[in-house]
């Protein structure tokens, strides 16, 4: 997984597939926000879809991982990607827990 990806190489980025991993793991867990805006945007109100969740808790792990199992394994990047995963967890697990797996249930 630390080998460069040659088809790559063409552009001058140094990518690997455990870079690579937390290129989209950023991505996604910064993403999340529009998401949240669209949501919002749509309802008239602030809202947090469970998509949102679900992004910060995927994009949390991938960017985990990619601190912990690539040579770079970076302790800043494991505790600043640890919390938020928690979180996310957690948040999710509230909102079936509160609206049940069907989505389409109002908020009360």
């Amino acid at each position: 997984m630390n080998e460069v990806i040659t088809w790559l190489e063409w552009t001058g980025v140094h990518m690997t597939p455990w870079k690579l991993i937390g290129w989209v793991g950023a991505l996604m867990f910064g993403s999340r926000w529009i998401v949240q805006f669209i949501a919002t945007k749509r309802a008239g109100k602030p809202t947090i879809p469970r998509v949102f969740w679900y992004m910060s808790l995927v994009g949390s792990v991938m960017t985990l991982s990619y601190f912990v199992f690539s040579p770079k394994q970076d302790s800043v990047g494991v505790l600043q990607n640890l919390f938020p995963g928690f979180t996310a967890a957690y948040s999710l697990y509230k909102d079936i827990q509160h609206r049940g797996w069907n989505r389409d249930k109002p908020e009360t």
